[in-house]
């Protein structure tokens, strides 16, 4: 199994961040953290919750795959989700948070079985 590495991953947090032109304010205000602690988990000194880091992913539009561990991994049970409900009828992202959760929930879990 892979180990997380949280000093890369609040490092790519704060690529993406800053890729968008976003103060750390600007991103804790989104994801109701505080900047101290926004700046805690993009040093790597802090262990967010999995809440936490659903919401960063989620303002960010950042894939938890890239943020995880620096790749995107196409994950089938993910696709499976963005894949038209009726043949011919597409189906737009769904942007609920709970939905989001489930795919990230998938996706690393199915990144931790392959380790």
């Amino acid at each position: 199994m892979r180990e997380l590495n949280y000093t890369k991953i609040g490092s790519r947090i704060r690529q993406v961040r800053k890729a968008k032109g976003w103060s750390q304010d600007k991103l804790a205000r989104k994801c109701e953290i505080s900047m101290s602690f926004l700046g805690h988990i993009e040093r790597g000194t802090r262990i967010m919750s999995l809440e936490t880091f659903v919401s960063i992913c989620s303002a960010l539009d950042a894939n938890a795959d890239e943020l995880l561990w620096g790749t995107a991994h196409a994950s089938n049970a993910v696709l499976d989700l963005w894949q038209p409900k009726e043949a011919g009828k597409g189906q737009d992202k769904d942007t609920d948070s709970y939905s989001m959760y489930v795919r990230i929930m998938k996706s690393v879990a199915e990144i931790m079985n392959e380790a």
